[in-house]
């Protein structure tokens, strides 16, 4: 009897579907099992190399299988979209992903621990009631605004906002649209309270972690950036250098090359996306910094880009150097020094 040595496993909600092969490709079985019974049967199968995708629940199935002893890799959807042939179902998608698990050249994503998927619960927590604050806070403006209650932009002018609406002699509000905004305005002092202490959270937590602590070193990197990087990004073993990273978060151009020609397009926006949205911001913070200081240093780096090239495109290229220094300092265990970057 052929012995298994790869399994194949296309995740679902309750019923999963396995496919088994030997090391040079031939099918041992393939099998439909229900969420129950999954552990059981891998329980019973020789220690092998079991892969999946990296998806909905994917680090929760590999936590569990790696304590049966199997070897877990997941993989990338996009990556295992290639093996499957012909018809799209769970029986050729499980068989796909044994067949790109075996490719020597297949890039892997690392089982997550339950800590760290905690952590990124914290970070899109906030994120998410930092994005109902915007919404409502617009929706406040539009509505009020169809009465003639105007005030500047930002969250700073709130104040002046609900004064106005409140103000009996100054307005003329029906009294349900008075009620509502009063429960909306009572709504963004709820959210105002769950992000700060949220932001809290993470900022004690970045302070208590060695890797937090060293990203923070680097101008334009903060408690968020620097959470988001430890919790959210690939070992830094799995990086030659720090162009690898770099263009994993996408802050480099996407290519278009054919022929010897290179072609080169817009930032390729690839991986991690919160990643690269807080080291934006913090390259734009850097910038903001150094023109309230009077500019950069005559004949940098950032005084010549600036001089060149729009803001926003200084930021992305600043974004990308601040990538590319993170991984640098976790690789080495070191600390930013000024003397070394200048």
């Amino acid at each position: 009897m052929m012995e298994v040595s790869i399994i194949g496993i296309d995740i679902a909600k309750n019923v999963f579907q396995f496919h088994g092969s030997t090391k040079t490709g031939a099918t041992v079985f393939r099998r439909k099992i229900r969420r129950s019974g999954v552990l059981h049967f891998l329980a019973e199968q020789p220690r092998c190399l079991v892969a999946m995708e990296a998806c909905a629940s994917s680090h929760y199935w590999g936590r569990e299988i790696e304590q049966l002893g199997h070897t877990v890799k997941l993989i990338p959807p996009q990556y295992v979209r290639p093996f499957v042939k012909r018809q799209k179902n769970d029986m050729a998608d499980a068989e796909a992903i044994a067949e790109a698990a075996t490719r020597p050249e297949m890039r892997f994503v690392a089982v997550k621990s339950a800590e760290q998927q905690a952590r990124s619960m914290l970070l899109k927590t906030r994120e998410l009631f930092l994005s109902q604050r915007t919404q409502t806070i617009n929706m406040l403006r539009g509505h009020l605004a169809e009465y003639g209650i105007v005030v500047p932009q930002g969250p700073s002018h709130l104040r002046k906002l609900e004064a106005q609406m409140l103000d009996e002699h100054e307005t003329d509000l029906p009294l349900t649209m008075r009620n509502m905004c009063i429960r909306l305005f009572d709504h963004l002092r709820l959210l105002d309270w769950q992000i700060d202490d949220l932001t809290s959270r993470i900022e004690a937590s970045a302070k208590q972690d060695a890797t937090a602590r060293r990203l923070m070193t680097i101008p334009g990197i903060g408690p968020m950036c620097a959470m988001a990087v430890v919790t959210l990004a690939p070992p830094r073993e799995s990086f030659r250098k720090g162009r690898d990273f770099a263009a994993w978060v996408g802050l480099t151009p996407k290519q278009h090359s054919t022929g010897g020609k290179t072609r080169l397009g817009r930032t390729s926006k690839m991986g991690q996306r919160d990643i690269r949205r807080l080291l934006i911001l913090g390259a734009m913070s850097v910038i903001q910094s150094v023109e309230r200081k009077g500019g950069a240093a005559e004949g940098s780096w950032l005084n010549r880009m600036l001089k060149r090239k729009p803001r926003l495109l200084v930021a992305v290229a600043l974004a990308n150097k601040l990538a590319r220094m993170a991984w640098a300092l976790m690789k080495k265990d070191e600390v930013y020094r000024v003397q070394l970057a200048a």
